[in-house]
This record gives structure tokens, sequence and C-alpha cells, in this order.
């Protein structure tokens, strides 16, 4: 369904999109910035289906919104760097390596092989004792997918670790520690 706005906006890109990018390009000094920021602002000026008067008339409103968006932007990477920054001086010294003592570092480098879903689902359900619901809501993922993934990273470790531990995906998670698998009930 094409609304009043469709033709303002049809003819402006037609017309006017070049100007636009080049216009931009000066105001963010980037050709890949320019073309997303017009993208952005095309978007915010006419997703509330405003009507204008003529191409010229939207191209002005446009051109506030690309100047409007490079200052946000702006000012939100400054904020962001800043705080980046402020983390990085208060957590410089916080910083550790796991403790090859809890679980055994042959279990920390047998956990390096797994792939990120395979060691998510595992260390929540086994580290975290956390549920397969929760752990499934956690990342997004199905109940029946992070079965798969605890039992595909299970049978990974055993190989790796020279175990037999095989516990049922939503059975009460085994703890490992070294070598030894001890049974937490819940």
């Amino acid at each position: 369904m094409s609304g009043r706005w469709q033709p303002a906006l049809d003819a402006l890109v037609q017309e006017r999109y070049g100007a636009l990018v080049a216009r931009a390009t000066l105001v963010s000094g980037s050709r890949a910035e320019a073309v997303d920021l017009v993208h952005d602002a095309l978007v915010s000026t006419f997703a509330a289906r405003a009507t204008f008067g003529s191409v010229q008339q939207a191209e002005q409103y446009v051109c506030r919104a690309i100047v409007s968006r490079f200052v946000d932007g702006t000012r939100r990477r400054g904020r962001e760097r800043h705080t980046v920054a402020r983390l990085a001086v208060m957590t410089e010294h916080a910083v550790t390596d796991p403790d090859p003592d809890v679980l055994g570092a042959d279990v920390v480098a047998a956990l390096a092989d797994l792939s990120p879903r395979e060691r998510a689902c595992v260390l929540l359900r086994h580290l975290d004792d956390l549920s397969v619901k929760d752990t499934a809501q956690l990342l997004g993922l199905s109940e029946g997918a992070v079965k798969r993934y605890v039992s595909d990273g299970i049978a990974t470790l055993n190989a790796r670790l020279g175990t037999t531990a095989a516990p049922a995906a939503d059975a009460a998670p085994v703890h490992l520690v070294g070598r030894e698998e001890t049974r937490r009930d819940r």
C-alpha cells in the first residue's frame, strides 16, 4: 500500500541520492559512513510517513537528519570509548585465567577444544547448574539443541580426557574436577 509520502521518497532517491551521499561524505569524512547516514536519515524521515510539498523540502529535512544522526553517533561513540577506557583501567589487574585447581588443567584445555555453543552449554549445565530449560532460554536455543550440544560436548571431553562419564542431558549436572566426576543432587 503506497502512502502519500511514497512519491516524495521515490523522487528524492531518484533525483537527489547522489547529492545526499556527497553531503553526508562531507559531514562524516567517510563515504561508507555517508551511505549509512543517508539510509538512516531516509528511513527516519519517511518512517513516520511525513508528507512534503516538494522534493526540495524533503531533501532539506533529510539533510538535517543526516547531520543529527552524525552528531548523535559521534556522541554515542565518544561515550562508548570513554566507558571502555574507564573499564579497562578499573579492571586492568582483575583479569585472571581459569584456576586449574578448580577443574584441572587438562579439563580447561579440553574445554577449549569444544565449539563455542558446546562449551557454553556444557559450562552452563555442569558448572553453573542451570537446567536445560534455563540454558536454552539464556542462549536462545531450543531445549533439544541444548541437550545435543551438551551430549556432543561431553562426548568430546570424554574422548579428549579418556573418561567415560555419560550423563543424560537433563540429569543433574556432573561437576568436572580433574578426571573425577561427582554427581550433585539439586
